[in-house]
């Protein structure tokens, strides 16, 4: 048998509250929602273990169409776990970064829809700036600007 080779990433999934809240803050980001669906049933269940579950789901692209980002709105069974307000140095937590064209630009854009910048945008050697966002939800993300020579 010939040994499995990986092929792409094919998306990040997110768990939320609310697809109708979340949905915007990424659009606002720049990603486009591809479609929104409920996944249900117990064959969905074997796949994640949690048996019969019911779960609607929102997929969401960049603009050049190589990534994706799966928000996950589970209706049962009920969420058990809440991380989103977890320092970025805790075990197992997940934040997403997007690399964009006008860092001050998005940020400022957010912070007056009422989101929150985390510390200060950075710039790292004259590579990248850079900064975190706590975003709907508190959703951590991450967003970088390439500094060209």
């Amino acid at each position: 048998m010939a040994k499995s080779k990986l092929i792409e990433m094919h998306n990040v999934g997110i768990v939320v509250e609310s697809l109708d809240k979340v949905i915007p803050f990424f659009e606002e980001i720049g990603l486009t929602l591809q479609g929104r669906m409920i996944v249900e049933g117990e064959w969905a269940g074997r796949v994640t273990g949690l048996g019969n579950q019911t779960v609607e789901i929102a997929m969401m692209e960049t603009p050049d169409g190589h990534s994706r980002l799966e928000l996950s709105q589970f209706i049962v069974p009920k969420v058990v776990s809440d991380h989103r307000k977890a320092p970025v140095n805790s075990l197992g937590y997940l934040r997403v970064m997007f690399r964009v064209d006008n860092l001050e630009e998005l940020v400022k854009r957010l912070i007056s829809k009422g989101y929150v910048l985390v510390g200060e945008i950075v710039q790292y050697e004259n590579t990248y700036k850079l900064c975190y966002i706590r975003g709907e939800e508190g959703l951590l993300v991450g967003l970088g600007q390439e500094i060209k020579s």
